[in-house]
Formats: structure tokens, sequence, C-alpha cells
């Protein structure tokens, strides 16, 4: 997702070129839909490929993010030995940084997919790893706060929120600067059950919907507004928006972190994790303690499988941006 552009939903002013665009897109989002799954999801994966042949920029802030994870991670003694070995090797690294790729690319096909993901489909493919605190959320029936990041299966969170309360979910997504395109992802969401909003007008949409009884859903991994706080992630100071924290302040609505990660083909893990909001205090001290325990708990999902953390691809440290760190090897000497 990128910035800027007409409010969501706004198709007026898109070019030609752009509607052909669109259209294209929504002529493989039917064919993804239709192609059997596994051969599906071969096809993103050599898309994925293709993707990181074609952007090697990308790819050296991936390495570079990638790495200082691998390395917190190692350090502490976490991470799979995958990861581990990912810390001190650049052929291990690399081997993450195109499985980054990959996850990247079938975000993006699960996206197209999306109608096929009915509940029946979620009982069968998504193993609950914390069903007590799932339970927990939807004890009674008031609204919840959904927050995501960038990670695994991010469409899955807010299918199974519709799903289960059967109300609609709200969420904001950045404008991107593309009308025609823009149009078709507010609408394809929208035929499942997510009303998405646009940044500027996120605050007042998102309180409104938690007055009215409805969920709300947001990714809180990235700062794109560039209000957000500086905390601790993965051990060096990152900025994460704060959003998520002052609408839980706001509302008194409960706040939970929810991540589903691949586990094969077709197959997920789902844990959720509620975010305790400090009852006391001043308004910003309370968000700051908010935020920084969502980071808390972005770390000890992201650990699980930090190559289907596709944030990586986006500046998410600034000492990291542009810096040219000769470890590992580039892609084509490692490829």
């Amino acid at each position: 997702m990128v910035g800027g552009g007409a409010k969501p939903g706004e198709p007026n002013r898109a070019t030609i070129v752009q509607r052909v665009r669109a259209r294209l897109v929504a002529v493989l989002a039917w064919l993804a839909s239709a192609l059997p799954e596994g051969l599906a999801i071969r096809l993103a994966d050599l898309g994925g490929a293709l993707w990181y042949r074609a952007t090697p920029q990308r790819a050296a802030l991936a390495r570079r993010q990638l790495l200082r994870v691998c390395r917190h991670l190692a350090e502490r003694g976490e991470g799979s030995t995958r990861v581990r070995a990912a810390a001190t090797t650049d052929r291990a690294l690399e081997g993450l940084v195109r499985a980054a790729y990959r996850h990247a690319a079938r975000y993006y096909l699960e996206v197209m997919r999306t109608s096929r993901f009915s509940m029946r489909v979620i009982r069968e493919r998504v193993l609950i790893e914390t069903p007590e605190v799932v339970d927990e959320a939807f004890s009674t029936d008031r609204p919840v706060i959904f927050v995501a990041a960038h990670f695994g299966a991010l469409e899955l969170p807010g299918l199974y929120l519709v799903q289960r309360t059967g109300r609609p979910v709200v969420g904001p997504m950045e404008t991107i600067d593309d009308p025609a395109l823009q149009s078709w992802f507010v609408r394809s969401r929208g035929r499942v059950g997510l009303r998405i909003v646009g940044l500027r007008e996120a605050r007042r949409e998102l309180l409104g919907a938690l007055r009215r009884g409805e969920s709300v859903g947001l990714v809180g991994d990235r700062d794109l507004t560039g209000g957000g706080l500086e905390v601790s992630l993965f051990g060096h100071p990152a900025r994460l928006p704060l959003g998520p924290a002052l609408l839980a302040i706001e509302s008194g609505a409960p706040l939970y972190m929810a991540a589903v990660r691949r586990a094969g083909p077709g197959r997920y893990r789902a844990r959720v994790e509620r975010i305790e909001v400090p009852p006391t205090g001043s308004r910003r001290e309370r968000a700051n303690a908010t935020v920084a325990r969502l980071a808390t708990a972005f770390e000890s999902m992201i650990a699980e499988a930090p190559e289907q953390w596709w944030a990586v691809f986006f500046p998410i440290w600034d000492d990291l941006a542009t810096d040219p760190v000769q470890h590992p090897a580039s892609p084509e000497v490692a490829a």
C-alpha cells in the first residue's frame, strides 16, 4: 500500500490506463479464485521469485531489516533454527529474503481469493492456538478492536471477525495513487463485510463504528502518518502508530492483537492476544504504555515466522532505510 491520491472508492479521476489495469486485476482475481488452490499457490510463488529478481533495492532493504530481526532473536535464544542461522550465515539469510517475497505474493493471492474463505473453510484450515482468548473476545456483544501487522494471511483475521460477529467490520486503508484500483479494493472487500475508510477520516469513522456496536480492525506495525510513537522493536527504536491505543482509550473497547501465519499450503495457525490498556495515568501515558505492549506482542508473533512479516519491504527502522550494509552478499551473488 502506498500513500496519496483520492479518497477510498473514488474512481472518477482514474485514467484510461488505470481503468484497464483495474480491470486486469479483476480478471486476475477471478482467475485466481477459479484455479485449483495448489496451482494458484505455485504460480504465486513463481511470481514472488520473479519479484525478488526484479527489485534488488527492495530486497536489500528486506535483507537489512530481516537481519536485524534474526540477530535480535538469536541473541535472546529465540526463533527457529533457520532464523538463528540467518543471523550469521549469508546463504540462510538470503533464503529468508526469498521466502519473504513468496509470502508477500501469497498475501496478494489470498486477497484475490477472499471470497472463498467461508466460515467453514476457516474452521477447517485455521488452527487457533489461543482459543480461550478468542472466546473471551467474543464472549459478549460488545465491539472489539483487532490490531494486526503486515504479517502472514492479513485478510483472515478480518474475515473471521465479520463471520463470527455477523456484522460489518470497519478498517482504515492507505489510499493508493490509482483511483480505479482503489475502488476495486474497496468493492471486493465490501462484498465480504469489510468496510474500508480513508486515513483522514479514520478516527471519526472508527469511533462511530464502535459506538454503533461494530468491531474495527487496524494494521499497527507501520507509521503511515508520521505521528507515531518511538518504541523498542527488536531491540532498536522504531515508530508505531498511536491510533489503535488512542482508539481503545477513547472508546473503552477491548484491544486485541490478532495474527494468522501460514503453516503449509492452505493451512494456517492463528493467535490472538489481549493488549491491556492501563486504566490510570494521563492520556499520553496510557497510550505510550499500550503501544509498547503492542510492540512486544508483535515481536512475539513475528518471531514465529519473520519471513512472513512483509513489512520488511518498507522502512521500519530509520537507520536501516538507506544503510548499505555488506552482510550478506547481493542477490546476484547469493543466487
